[in-house]
């Protein structure tokens, strides 16, 4: 399943290739960095899941994030112990994470899953540990916990933007803190200004300081060109060793009679383009094609000229050079076909709102429907218009429409080219936005692009532009199978990660379904415990020692895995993009704990009612050995789709699996 985009990734950063990914880089590059340590060689070409890995060593990078998902019961056991301090609730988290099906599913190749949630558990541990340490603030000990956060905080964020819910976790408990700290009046305002730059420090400009190290590792290892440059901007690509822009020089500013490549700055925008093809009958006017193409090709090469005169003054070498300046009125003549660029008031070919491009006129002779005003973004008129790094406005002379690609794909007669379009909606985005390429001119000196090159602070954010702008562009693709986020909690569906056939090997994502139901249930059991131990303590009952520590678990502990879950799980309601059912394991983590933490207070409350004390250890001790008992037992019967099935299809009465497809919405 997803082992051949994060394996190939792992393979791009051992052979130093540029690649472009929706997620930041820190979890890739551990991977190759796995791959690397134990002897991969980048060779792998990861085409298509079930592919053998033969000879290649692939060991490292599993092991690599099978440790790491290992971790998280180690984490959520002493996470559970140091919020409750009740060794069995801590036992319970543990067994639950252990005998999850989906869990071990997760953890045992090479994806992001496991790193993010090493990261997310390890800064959850972090805080709380940090929180034992309140009482002795500035210690050793305090300072190492509270950094410790920091750096988990940088690594959730560094390897999905998902890692953001983190940190708002984080966040909100340190508000919460700080304004307890406020409210005593045994600390004075000095002190309490150090605590608060102190969390500034560990929590807010360590994780940044580290965020964009991660970024200056990523773009120093992967210097070479590679299937990523297209999806960004000129100027970047002039970065990478191998792309045509690098180390290449020519004229900084636009003169008439100049010889450009236009390139759209949406993402993975092509090359304004065009070719003796003519658009076909019934769709707009029968005159030449203009699309956007997203290769190299002499077709995109387009002459600069004044609207109102011919160019050929300009191609004497005695002639003066004029420079193009911003609010200028120009032509641009297609330099194959010698048409120019053109627009009229007839209907775009997909985009049926938007007006037609056409190339028009024969020899560059053409109509007033040729002239477009050429302005740079953020300029004043009159100013000089650079290669590369003006984003210029194309817009029509006649109808006020500005140039734009569409980003749909022209059927057949249109070569699968993208479509170019003028959109009368003046609205600003990046699809009616060009930057000038290439950039030929005899009579002007040329210069060295490094000049033009991206300071790093511009780097960074481009990059975080086109990620943004790739996460939101994820939509399902035909017959894909995607969830909804009700979908999740109740384990309606489940996600298959290798084969399909009786004769495939066959690896099927789903929660142990004990599991998964028991945390459903207990975080319905969780609201109504917490609300009656509200009330009991706003109406002022006596409660026993025993009962007040047991009435701080649940709110303090049990209230920050809630909102932990709650942070992790409402979000993807309001997401457009698509979603899987992995995207739920975050969670999964906060739910299981929060299992730990209301059964372990529930019995403990139980058995507070009766006597003598040793029915109630009885009694305790029965209920938590059969909770475990019914997990093992659950983990007994579904650990096929964790290590693998073959055989008949569940839905075949002769199958093994047959009478475990407790829902029909289970594929395995």
């Amino acid at each position: 399943w997803d082992e051949t985009h994060f394996g190939k990734m792992a393979s791009y950063y051992i052979n130093r290739t540029f690649f472009f990914d929706v997620h930041p880089p820190l979890g890739k590059m551990l991977i190759g960095l796995a791959g690397y340590v134990s002897g991969y060689d980048g060779t792998f070409p990861f085409e298509k899941p079930g592919d053998r890995y033969e000879q290649h060593s692939y060991v490292g990078m599993r092991g690599f994030c099978a440790f790491l998902g290992s971790c998280l019961v180690p984490f959520a056991y002493l996470t559970v112990l140091e919020l409750s301090k009740s060794l069995p609730a801590a036992l319970l988290t543990a067994f639950i994470l252990i005998f999850d099906t989906g869990c071990i599913t997760l953890s045992q190749y090479i994806l992001l899953d496991p790193i993010l949630l090493f990261f997310l558990m390890g800064a959850v541990l972090s805080v709380v540990k940090c929180n034992s340490c309140g009482d002795r603030p500035f210690s050793a000990s305090w300072w190492f916990w509270l950094s410790l956060t920091g750096v988990n905080l940088a690594g959730a964020m560094g390897v999905k933007f998902v890692g953001l819910f983190v940190v708002l976790l984080v966040g909100l408990h340190t508000v919460y803190d700080l304004w307890d700290l406020l409210g005593s009046l045994s600390l004075s305002l000095v002190t309490f200004g150090k605590h608060l730059l102190a969390r500034v420090l560990c929590l807010i400009l360590l994780p940044l300081a580290l965020y964009t190290a991660m970024f200056a590792v990523h773009f120093t290892v992967l210097n070479k060109s590679g299937p990523g440059d297209g999806f960004f901007s000129s100027a970047f690509q002039s970065r990478l060793i191998g792309n045509n822009l690098h180390n290449v020089s020519m004229p900084e500013h636009l003169a008439y009679g100049s010889v450009v490549t236009m390139k759209n700055l949406r993402m993975a925008g092509g090359y304004l383009h065009s070719h003796w093809h003519l658009y076909p009958e019934g769709i707009g006017a029968r005159q030449q094609q203009v699309t956007a193409y997203l290769h190299k090709d002499l077709n995109n090469l387009w002459i600069i000229k004044k609207h109102d005169s011919d160019t050929a003054d300009l191609s004497d070498p005695s002639s003066p050079v004029e420079f193009v300046r911003h609010g200028d009125i120009i032509r641009l003549e297609h330099k194959e076909t010698s048409r120019n660029l053109h627009s009229h008031q007839h209907e775009a070919p997909l985009t049926k709102k938007h007006f037609q491009v056409t190339g028009y006129g024969i020899n560059g002779t053409g109509d007033s429907n040729d002239f477009w005003r050429i302005e740079v973004v953020g300029r004043k008129a009159g100013k000089l218009i650079k290669v590369l790094r003006s984003q210029v406005r194309l817009t029509h002379v006649a109808t006020g429409c500005i140039l734009g690609s569409s980003g749909k794909t022209l059927p057949k007669w249109g070569w699968e080219q993208v479509e170019v379009t003028c959109t009368p909606y003046l609205k600003e985005s990046p699809n009616s936005l060009w930057n000038f390429e290439d950039h030929i001119n005899p009579k002007l000196p040329n210069i060295s692009l490094d000049v033009l090159k991206p300071s790093f602070a511009e780097i960074l954010l481009e990059s975080h532009m086109v990620m943004i702008r790739g996460n939101s562009g994820l939509k399902p693709k035909d017959n894909e199978v995607t969830s909804k986020p009700w979908h999740w909690p109740i384990n309606y569906q489940g996600l298959r990660f290798s084969g399909v056939n009786e004769t495939d090997y066959r690896v099927y994502l789903l929660g142990n379904p004990v599991i998964w139901w028991l945390n459903l249930v207990t975080i319905g059991l969780y609201l109504l415990i917490a609300v009656s131990t509200a009330v009991t303590l706003k109406r002022g009952v006596q409660l026993t020692s025993e009962l007040k520590e047991l009435a701080r678990v649940v709110l303090c502990g049990g209230g920050l895995i809630m909102l932990g879950w709650l942070l992790h799980y409402l979000p993807f309601f309001m997401m457009g993009r698509v979603l899987y059912f992995h995207h739920y394991f975050p969670a999964m983590l906060f739910s299981s704990m929060l299992t730990g933490i209301t059964w372990d207070t529930l019995l403990k409350f139980c058995a507070g009612f009766l006597s003598p004390s040793a029915t109630a250890r009885k009694v305790y001790g029965g209920v938590f050995l059969a909770l475990v008992l019914l997990i093992l037992y659950s983990f007994y019967l579904f650990h096929p789709l964790s290590y693998g099935m073959i055989g008949p299809v569940a839905s075949d009465p002769s199958s093994p699996m047959a009478g475990l497809r407790w829902m029909d919405s289970w594929e395995f």
